[in-house]
């Protein structure tokens, strides 16, 4: 591998989900309206199916129990039934019908009129069938599909269960631009001109060969066409042809992270001056390097990667997350610092891809968590008592490829997606591979080994073979991106082909072999693929040119890889279920935000001296004269602390080594107000206030008005005092209804350890606060939401839906 190895120049094409589906051809449309389900595998009378819309995720909306499993945070799986009726016009005989599922977890098969159209077993991956055959034209068809989740316990987080993303219906002309067919790369971008290289597949399902005219026009930001190229291209019957071109752009405006340009390329496709199929994408056009001594590159500009790991659910919501939860969640994100998210550990739904395109935000997209063995799945708690081996290894020999290759086909075209990740952790000590150097003096390890050597267990060798492999398949579709994977035993993957075979090396919580490998392997480029939130992690990336980023585990609470019980989920996300900024959230601001930021919270202060937490929340409800810690989080040079208006914590430099400024004072009601400061020059300011007792409730709302199909609205509810003070250690349960044509899609408080029922129209705040989920249902008109407490002054929102 060369030392300065990739330049990596490309657009990204991500298609306008309202349109086209992310599959680059035909005229689609959703069909989520009006499903029937049934749970269970044995269908009984009509009677017995309830009537929903899609994406639909029913373990969201089982019971918690202590006898399920923790790793998928205590919800249940099973098999499920879902069917539509659909009509298929006489005036679309002669057209291709397909079905195009964004996500179906997991193991489902599809049928239309009885006859199965196939089986897709992975449930993170996109698919597409075709329909034709079986369609009735004319006539009502009966679309049904089964999932099959019996082995809920199949994954060390909450999964969902269902058909969780949407469902297209396609029709296209037997001449058209191929499932996922168009590619766009640079070979050239600068500042001054850009060219880009455009490959369009066409396939020929007729009977007759064809003669056609390919067409690309690239539009501006200012909807100007600024390139343009039209082909010839004969294509035989029954075939499939790739036409490529290059289109030249003169003064591009480039994609960075301040300023997400974003570009539209039109593909038409013509026959006899007729449109017989056409495509509208959207791209942006940069260029990054990578380098081994001195990191990464975004348009020519060193930066570092502040990124976080992700999972695919939103707490109350499930796995059926829609595009504005997601929109405020990321956005939140970067808000405080945040410019890159990593899938973990599988691909996610569509319009996560075109959001970080539009808001400016890095990718790294994964594919898998486990391969051809099974990973350890925690059942009583996690890394407690005997674990479960369900999983998806059993898939990995047939669909393994198959998975990667739609993956990467799917989403090749995002400008944001930065590098492929084949794999996470599947090297972890003897979980399931081994290693004669676990028997070693087990430096370099950092995560927990299960014992040292097990030479029955599967031979670490074989981690060589299977990443090559892998690494060919995304080269086969882009060799624009570089190929990357999470490493646990970096010790132990050293010592077999795995490392060498990537084109990027991530490195899970191994900091303490940065510089030691980078010596040992000057040509590896090396990053933190899963990191820890301490000062010293973020510090091994901050002081290394040779490290170019972290990913900190994780961005957001997700449900599962629960403690145990209660426990919903894993908690060390800098924001909560519901999208709330934690305390840990606002330390990582005054890490990551180059804007000045100040916060404090408070807690007990320690008998016994410890490093001050970055978990502090903003409280100043004490008793009278007991000893608090208030912790700093800035990145101001100094702060001081002032209690009702006078001095009570010295002015302070920042302390580098724990990144936290912290006093111990005596309490005292009333203001409790930080000052940062820039030398002499003061900055910024953040105060918190003791509260009264719980008064009212506030509501806030992101948006009053809704479309009347499928439109979210998020409204915040806030318990305050009778002078408008949060109440932040407020616990009060909060009756919500809704009138008028929208639904109630849950409450968030955002607590870890109630494990009530998040489905109905009650909910206790949590730490003052509470997050409703509001959701249009098709009809236009004003929408009332009433929210009600014992012994609160109400809160009324008015909405409309247009």
């Amino acid at each position: 591998m060369k030392k300065r190895f990739f330049i990596l120049l490309f657009t990204a094409l991500w298609t306008m989900e309202a349109s086209y589906a992310q599959v680059s051809f035909g005229q689609s449309e959703t069909i989520n309206r009006q499903w029937q389900f049934y749970l269970g595998d044995h269908p009984g009378d009509k009677t017995q199916w309830r009537t929903l819309d899609l994406p639909h995720d029913w373990s969201v909306e089982g019971v918690l129990s202590p006898n399920l499993a923790s790793c998928t945070g205590y919800l249940p799986g099973g098999i499920g039934w879902y069917q539509k009726n659909l009509h298929i016009p006489t005036a679309q005989e002669g057209q291709k019908v397909f079905l195009y599922f964004e996500g179906v977890y997991n193991r489902s098969e599809v049928f239309l009129n009885g006859h199965s159209l196939g089986k897709r077993p992975n449930g993170y991956i996109s698919f597409l069938f075709d329909a034709t055959p079986h369609v009735r034209f004319g006539k009502e068809n009966l679309l049904t599909v089964r999932v099959d989740h019996s082995q809920s316990a199949d994954s060390r987080w909450y999964t969902g269960s269902g058909i969780y993303r949407n469902v297209w219906l396609i029709y296209a002309n037997p001449t058209h631009i191929a499932h996922w067919g168009v590619f766009v790369y640079p070979e050239k971008a600068t500042e001054k001109d850009a060219r880009l290289s455009v490959e369009v597949e066409i396939v020929n399902e007729s009977a007759t060969n064809q003669t056609l005219i390919v067409r690309n026009e690239l539009i501006s930001p200012e909807g100007k066409v600024v390139a343009k190229n039209e082909q010839k291209a004969g294509i035989t019957a029954g075939k499939q042809n790739k036409l490529t071109l290059s289109l030249p752009v003169k003064r591009p405006q480039l994609w960075d992270l301040e300023h997400p340009h974003l570009y539209a390329l039109k593909t038409t496709v013509l026959q006899n001056g007729k449109v017989i199929d056409e495509t509208t994408t959207t791209t942006g056009i940069r260029s990054f390097t990578f380098d081994s001594d001195k990191g990464f590159a975004l348009n020519g500009k060193g930066m570092k990667m502040k990124g976080v790991c992700i999972h695919h659910d939103a707490g109350v919501l499930g796995s059926a997350v829609p595009r504005e939860v997601w929109k405020r969640r990321l956005q939140t994100l970067k808000q405080i610092g945040v410019n890159a998210i990593r899938t973990s550990h599988n691909p996610q739904a569509p319009y996560l891809y075109d959001l970080c395109d539009e808001l400016g935000m890095f990718v790294l997209n994964e594919a898998y968590d486990e391969w051809e063995f099974p990973k350890n799945k925690w059942i009583e708690g996690w890394n407690v008592g005997t674990p479960g081996h369900q999983g998806s290894f059993d898939i990995f020999a047939e669909w393994g490829e198959q998975d990667l290759a739609d993956m990467v086909r799917r989403d090749r075209n995002h400008v944001s997606v930065f590098a492929w990740s084949i794999g996470n952790e599947v090297d972890y000590p003897n979980d399931p591979y081994s290693h004669p150097v676990l028997d070693g003096d087990n430096q370099g390890f950092t995560q927990k080994m299960f014992g040292g050597y097990k030479k029955d267990a599967p031979d670490a060798n074989r981690l060589g073979g299977i990443a090559k492999r892998l690494v060919a398949v995304v080269k086969q579709y882009d060799r624009s991106r570089p190929v990357t994977a999470g490493l646990a035993g970096v010790a132990m993957s050293n010592e077999t082909e795995y490392p060498g075979a990537l084109d990027v090396a991530g490195y899970n919580y191994t900091e303490s072999r940065y510089a030691s490998d980078h010596q040992k392997y000057p040509r590896r480029i090396i990053f933190g693929s899963e990191n820890r939130h301490d000062m010293e992690a973020w510090k091994a990336v901050r002081d290394n040119d040779f490290i170019f980023g972290q990913f900190l585990w994780t961005g957001i609470d997700y449900l599962g890889e629960s403690a145990r019980w209660p426990s919903r989920g894993f908690y060390s996300g800098l924001l909560d279920f519901g999208g709330f900024i934690k305390p840990r959230g606002y330390f990582r601001q005054a890490l990551w935000d180059d804007r000045p930021f100040i916060y404090i919270g408070t807690y007990p202060a320690p008998v016994r001296e410890r490093e001050p937490s970055m978990d502090a929340w903003p409280v100043w409800n004490y008793a009278e004269g007991q000893n608090i810690r208030v912790v700093c989080y800035t990145n101001c040079a100094s702060a001081r602390l002032l209690l009702n208006g006078k001095e009570v914590g010295k002015r302070q430099d920042y302390n580098d080594k724990t990144g936290i400024i912290h006093w111990d004072v005596p309490y005292q009601g009333g203001r409790l107000e930080v000052t940062g400061y820039s030398g002499d020059r003061e900055t910024c300011r953040y105060a918190v206030q003791m509260s009264g007792r719980p008064y009212a409730i506030t509501a806030t709302v992101d948006k009053m008005q809704l479309k009347k199909a499928n439109d979210w609205a998020h409204i915040v509810l806030q318990i305050v005092d009778e002078n408008g003070v949060p109440v932040v250690l407020a616990d009060d349960e909060i009756t919500c209804t809704v009138e008028g044509p929208a639904r109630l899609q849950g409450l968030e408080a955002g607590n870890n350890f109630d494990m009530g029922d998040y489905r109905d129209n009650r909910q206790r705040v949590f730490l003052g606060r509470l997050l409703a989920y509001i959701q249009t249902t098709g009809e236009t008109g004003t929408i009332t939401v009433k929210f009600s407490a014992p012994w609160l002054k109400p809160a009324e929102v008015k909405l409309q839906a247009e």
